[in-house]
């Protein structure tokens, strides 16, 4: 790549992270700077990192025009990465310094090249165990074989740094000098190979193909959940990794990564880069600084690894797509999916959207001829695709206060006799979703968000699900006073486990959900020992849906399957078919046939039947139609406003001003829906007002929405927010 050179005292446009809605002019330092050059300048009285993004523009007095300070040891900026910044700000209307603060979300970037002290896990036997002593052991074998430095142990152990430096002196924790930041071992794309099905090996050759051209090309990986579609494209990681390029995959979420981790590990000799909220932050400036260099060949992340600074990036699998998590919902608006296609489009890549229930975004795309489609049709080995059907809940006796199903209560009475794993689904966290008083009504609700807290009784805690606020579970109305009359109404995961227990008293009940873990790896941990058969009823959120293999696990029993169909969603139908199908999927995995009962008050509901006949393509294509004559995504455009500000009238007012002038969107056909208040209308003690722009699919949106927004100056208490292609509503 050649990059232009900047000579010295030459001027050059340098973008920051700072909230500046403009490319600064500096001088180039002694012996000059190249374009997309990390940079140390000043901005103030403060140092601040940048990038050369182009020459300077030469319109302030030259003599008072500062100079950079020093170049950053790590590799420049590539233009292709500066263009997906660019067209990434453009499209979800960001500002540039926001784009570029995602982009170096590394710690200690500017640190010159050195050694450090890291700590592991020693030998020895402590004198005596602590609380304190014994925080530290757990979270350096939480994380295996990874190192961190001394502040970083001491933080995730929550001790201070004298526990850490007496557990050194006894040998229980080993002190070693190790490089700043080391190459990660070479991957070798042959050392796991496994010998695949027809099926599978006819589908890996199309892809195979895609890679070995190095052009662009978005290919839809469809196959039944347990069909090897982890196993597919790991040989397009492989036939990516022989080309000389680098891979990156993305998964929905961290619980997912310890699995992943060991099947590529096995796979391909040595464990990949690692990018997550998970990792220490030592190892995230590593993984950036070696991405960049080319020393990592595979990436295994969340949504933001989708703004490393790969070197030669050749592929980019998204897996499980349809997954809502891949969509950033505060800070940059994004939607990891279609930023990968666009950032693949940039460097001749390939994508690879891997998913049993796609998203009907990936669908349209198919069905338009902008991606390629291919679809594993049959379970791996022995396994068979579970039987599906409906509990009519209408003509079952339920007692008050209780939410097992007669029906699904032989069904796993019958799993536990045949020493068989059954899982039990229901998407709330907690005890229960509303915390009510008997005597006078009220419903405990937050202080801060119109919101009910949720009782969390593991905890002993209510919770906030909006802001995380948290109280202790009162003893009596906070409203009228009365005492020992507040009762929980309707079901959480945790309120089930404790049906389930009463029921059979002697089975071993676990209960998953995201919330009763401190840790990232403390949850990888107990997933891994139920896959090993370390309980007998799993009781789980959505977390369970997703990616988990139970190899004994032949019977799903969803409690609510109705829950996702209330409420004004447009993808309501769309996300309660993927859920159930997605969830289901969990069932016989392995040679022992599955079976999922759905609970359910509407067996006769389009979505329900269609689950249960397992009938994608004519559910896509109701769904699809419906879509196109409502003219709402993928068929159309919408972007979401929301106005929050401490102050209700102000950002009614404000609101109410903005669906008045409306003329440049009018200038293009959109409409504007609101003002109205958020479904969550208050979110930590801000008052929350939407508006909803439709626009038809090939109108200029981006471009008369910056006019629009532009027209109006805004309360220095007022936060506006623009979401291009909102997947959430609240």
């Amino acid at each position: 790549m050649d990059l232009m050179h900047f000579n010295e005292g030459e001027l050059v446009g340098v973008l920051t992270t700072q909230p500046i809605d403009r490319v600064l002019d500096y001088k180039a330092p002694e012996g000059g700077v190249m374009l997309g050059a990390f940079v140390e300048v000043p901005l103030g009285p403060r140092k601040v990192i940048g990038v050369v993004w182009g020459k300077g523009t030469g319109d302030y007095d030259y003599a008072k025009v500062r100079s950079i300070i020093r170049v950053l040891d790590v590799a420049p900026m590539r233009e292709e990465m500066q263009t997906f910044l660019a067209r990434a700000a453009a499209y979800t209307l960001t500002p540039m310094s926001a784009m570029l603060r995602l982009a170096t979300r590394a710690p200690g970037l500017g640190d010159p090249p050195s050694m450090r002290k890291v700590y592991r896990l020693g030998t020895g036997a402590p004198d005596r165990i602590t609380d304190a002593r014994t925080k530290v052991i757990e979270v350096l074998r939480d994380y295996g074989g990874l190192s961190f430095t001394m502040k970083e142990l001491a933080e995730m152990a929550g001790v201070g740094t004298s526990v850490v430096k007496g557990l050194v002196k006894q040998g229980v924790v080993s002190e070693e000098e190790a490089p700043r930041d080391t190459p990660y071992p070479a991957l070798d794309p042959d050392y796991g190979r496994k010998a695949l099905t027809a099926d599978q090996e006819e589908v890996a050759t199309v892809l195979l193909d895609g890679i070995a051209a190095g052009t662009y090309g978005t290919t839809l990986l469809k196959g039944v959940t347990g069909s090897g579609k982890t196993e597919v494209y790991l040989e397009a990681v492989a036939a990516c990794l022989r080309a000389g390029r680098q891979a990156l995959v993305l998964l929905p979420e961290i619980a997912l990564t310890g699995e992943f981790l060991t099947r590529v590990e096995a796979r391909f000799g040595m464990k990949p880069a690692e990018w997550h909220s998970g990792v220490t932050m030592t190892e995230r400036r590593r993984c950036w600084k070696m991405v960049g260099q080319g020393a990592a060949q595979l990436v295994v992340g969340a949504r933001s690894a989708l703004f490393l600074p790969f070197q030669n990036l050749g592929l980019i699998v998204v897996d499980e797509e349809h997954d809502t998590s891949y969509k950033q919902e505060d800070g940059v608006l994004y939607n990891a999916r279609d930023m990968a296609v666009l950032r693949a489009s940039l460097n001749d890549a390939q994508v690879i959207l891997a998913s049993a229930t796609p998203s009907l975004e990936s669908w349209a795309n198919v069905e338009a001829g902008k991606y390629h489609r291919l679809t594993l049709t049959s379970r791996f080995g022995d396994a068979v695709l579970p039987q599906m059907s409906a509990i009519d809940m209408r003509v079952e006796d339920v007692p008050g206060g209780k939410w097992v199903s007669p029906a699904l209560k032989n069904a796993m009475k019958d799993r536990l006799e045949k020493h068989e794993q059954s899982l039990i689904f229901l998407n709330r966290r907690g005890y229960a979703p509303i915390t009510l008083c008997r005597a006078c009504g009220h419903q405990i609700g937050c202080d801060h968000c119109d919101a009910r807290m949720v009782e969390h009784r593991f905890l002993k805690r209510l919770m906030c699900h909006q802001c995380g606020e948290t109280k202790p579970m009162p003893t009596k109305c906070p409203h009228c006073e009365a005492e020992d009359r507040l009762s929980a109404v309707g079901p959480g995961v945790e309120r089930m486990g404790e049906e389930v227990q009463a029921l059979f008293p002697d089975a071993r009940v676990a209960v998953l959900s995201s919330d009763l873990y401190g840790s990232a790896r403390a949850m990888k941990a107990h997933i891994e020992e139920i896959a090993q058969g370390g309980c007998d009823i799993i009781i789980g959120t959505q977390l369970v849906a997703k990616g988990h293999n139970f190899p004994n696990l032949t019977l799903v029993g969803v409690i609510d399957a109705d829950l996702g169909l209330q409420g004004s969603d447009l993808r309501a139908a769309e996300r309660t078919f993927q859920l159930m199908r997605q969830v289901a999927g969990r069932a016989g995995r392995a040679e022992k046939p599955g079976e999922a009962l759905l609970q359910t008050y509407q067996p006769e509901h389009a979505v329900i039947r269609a689950i249960l006949a397992g009938d994608e393509e004519s559910f896509w294509a109701a769904e699809a139609e419906e879509r196109k004559a409502a003219g709402v995504p993928p068929y159309g455009r919408m972007a979401g406003i929301v106005l929050s500000s401490p102050n209700v009238q102000e950002v009614f007012d404000v609101g109410a001003d903005m669906a008045r002038r409306d003329m440049p969107l009018r200038e293009i056909g959109a409409q504007v829906f609101g003002p109205a208040p958020a479904p969550i209308a208050r979110i930590r003690g801000r008052h929350r007002v939407r508006l909803l722009v439709k626009a038809d699919k090939q109108a200029p949106l981006q471009k008369a929405l910056a006019t629009w927004v532009g027209q109006f100056k805004l309360p220095n208490s007022l936060r506006l927010s623009i979401d291009i292609d909102p997947q959430s509503f609240y």
